[in-house]
């Protein structure tokens, strides 16, 4: 399952040893969710000597909110989370998933699609396949024409489409998270074609994501939950992409007090970080929902000092 080849220039080698990331969302500051993902990757590269990157992904440029991505930046130094490396946006970083893209239409793994996401709902309707409320839809194929062929003129001059990746027959993704466990996902029956680049020429964060972490050579993905959905398609496009697979570590969320994941959709309360106690408050709570204990506690307690203990707790 695991492939070393790059279609990209100059991509970093994971033999350059652990390299781990931080990518947050600039729709907003961070919140307790976000800061335990933040600390737990940031933890898991100190503690294997590794590098730790931040990359900012602000594809989706109409949910970014101006000043959102310094004030992320202000929170992790201020909570001591220091990142190894310049970072990256996605946004500057465009010709690398146009050129992804045009080696799958190269590989006759890309058709357009017209759907939207009502048209979606009634042909899964017609076919007695009804999705629950905030449960992704699955492709049933509408647009997929037979045979695959799409020319390069046609990908970048067709408007209003967007350009979905055709799963072979049989695609079933199966890998070992490193909290969870293995996990398996038939990506035919749970997700379906899935869309790269959407109708309005946004690049999709299946394709970014995948194509960021193959050019930065990253290791070890430590992230939140909520994501491991994503996972098998993640892995299907880098292994047709001949991209090398990370390892993965999911980590438990947080939730309000509905049972809901914290987010910045439900109105998630910023972290305090106006000073080092506040900061130190939130980096505990945080540590305690990872399951971190016998850290120290003191008032007197720097966090440097704090952070220092916690990586030697980490995964012990």
């Amino acid at each position: 399952m695991i492939l070393a080849v790059s279609i990209l220039k100059n991509p970093s080698s994971p033999a350059d040893g652990y390299r781990g990331r931080f990518a947050p969302s600039p729709t907003g500051p961070l919140h307790a969710g976000s800061l335990l993902t933040a600390l737990g990757s940031w933890l898991d590269a100190r503690k294997n000597g590794g590098k730790w990157l931040l990359r900012i992904e602000d594809l989706d440029t109409p949910r970014c909110i101006p000043g959102a991505e310094q004030q992320i930046q202000a929170q992790l130094l201020a909570c001591g989370l220091s990142w190894d490396e310049e970072r990256t946006y996605q946004s500057q970083r465009q010709d690398l998933y146009q050129a992804a893209l045009e080696r799958l239409a190269g590989l006759n793994l890309l058709y357009p699609c017209t759907c939207s996401r009502q048209t979606i709902a009634n042909a899964l309707a017609k076919l007695g396949v009804l999705t629950p409320r905030n449960q992704e839809m699955v492709y049933p194929g509408t647009c997929r024409p037979n045979p695959l062929e799409v020319h390069l003129p046609k990908l970048f001059s067709t408007p209003k489409v967007a350009w979905r990746l055709a799963l072979p027959q049989h695609c079933q993704i199966e890998f070992e998270d490193l909290a969870l466990g293995h996990q398996s996902q038939d990506l035919n029956q749970e997700v379906g074609d899935f869309v790269l680049r959407r109708n309005d020429g946004v690049f999709t964060y299946q394709l970014a994501v995948v194509v960021d972490d193959a050019q930065q050579g990253i290791t070890h993905i430590v992230r939140g939950e909520d994501l491991l959905s994503n996972t098998a398609r993640q892995i299907h496009l880098q292994k047709v992409l001949g991209y090398h697979t990370a390892q993965y570590w999911h980590l438990p969320l947080v939730l309000d007090e509905h049972g809901e994941k914290l987010s910045k959709q439900t109105l998630a309360t910023q972290i305090n970080t106006e000073d080092e106690k506040h900061s130190l408050a939130e980096l505990r709570k945080a540590a305690q929902h990872l399951g971190l204990r016998d850290l120290p506690d003191g008032e007197n307690i720097t966090i440097a000092e704090w952070l220092l203990a916690a990586t030697r707790a980490w995964r012990s």
